[in-house]
């Protein structure tokens, strides 16, 4: 991590991820094949309304195209270049397979340019490359995986996640998921060796709200200072309480302090061995 020196208080305590050590350039442009357009939507869905709250302006980014579903099989690639990518928390990478084809795809840890990986059922379960997690041994950390075969990877795809494997049964793999939940998933789903790159992003603290406002975040308003018509804690004389038993969402749904907000007929709860431990010290 970088700091700075306190020259105002915008840089008191201001940190960055030191990106001259962790990309192979700081400078190049994407490649430009595996790129494309579009703009900010600021929140707001194809009728124009909000339905991200305190989102908008920030810099302009160029979208890259990540290859989650990994479908060139048995064929070495090498990493060309690790990159920095607007859109996600992690690095991605820029791999040339052996035929000539150049794709992205997400970083692990350890990876540098110049490194080799295969995505092969035969793989060797070393960092970086990819295959069924009934080939995986227990005690492994994987990352990009897939719920369902051939559908791409889903979980444990941001800065520094990963995932455990910590059992198989019956054609079912365990996960331990970076929330703690224990999860089972086919196992003939595939999924990476490794952990995600930038482990450091969790510790970046943004500082000052200018930084924010280029990053697409917009100031945020406390429930409570709202009217009762925006929001379920707003309203009162004077500085007033919740008036609820439970914190609440604007949407009146429960929120923090370990509340259980899962549906109690979600579809895949037939899938979680145990759930995840709530609260600060989970």
């Amino acid at each position: 991590m970088k700091k700075y020196k306190p020259t105002s208080a915008g840089r008191r305590g201001m940190t960055v991820v030191s990106y001259r050590e962790k990309l192979t350039t700081t400078k190049n442009a994407p490649h430009k094949k595996l790129t494309k357009g579009g703009k900010s939507t600021g929140g707001r869905n194809s009728q124009g309304r909000i339905t991200t709250h305190y989102r908008g302006g920030g810099n302009k980014r160029t979208y890259r195209k990540i290859d989650f579903k990994f479908d060139k099989k048995d064929i070495p690639a090498k990493i060309e270049s690790i990159e920095y990518d607007p859109y996600r928390s992690a690095f991605i990478a820029l791999v040339c397979y052996k035929d000539g084809e150049r794709r992205y795809v997400l970083a692990t840890q350890g990876m540098k340019a110049g490194d080799e990986f295969v995505v092969s059922e035969t793989a060797k379960p070393t960092e970086g490359n990819r295959m069924p997690l009934g080939n995986v041994p227990i005690g492994t950390f994987v990352c990009a995986i897939e719920l369902k075969p051939q559908a791409g990877a889903r979980l444990a795809r941001s800065a520094g996640n990963y995932a455990e494997v910590v059992a198989h049964d019956a054609g079912y793999t365990q996960l331990k998921m970076p929330s703690t939940e224990v999860r089972r998933v086919p196992s003939d789903a595939w999924a990476t060796i490794g952990e995600v790159s930038n482990e450091e992003h969790r510790l970046v603290n943004i500082g000052k709200a200018g930084r924010a406002r280029k990053m697409g975040l917009r100031p945020k308003t406390r429930g409570s200072a709202r009217n009762p018509v925006d929001h379920p804690h707003g309203g009162g004389e004077g500085r007033s309480p919740r008036g609820h038993r439970r914190q609440r969402t604007k949407q009146g749904r429960p929120t923090g302090k370990g509340q259980k907000t899962r549906s109690p007929k979600k579809y895949s709860n037939k899938l979680i061995v145990s759930r995840r431990r709530v609260g600060k010290r989970r």
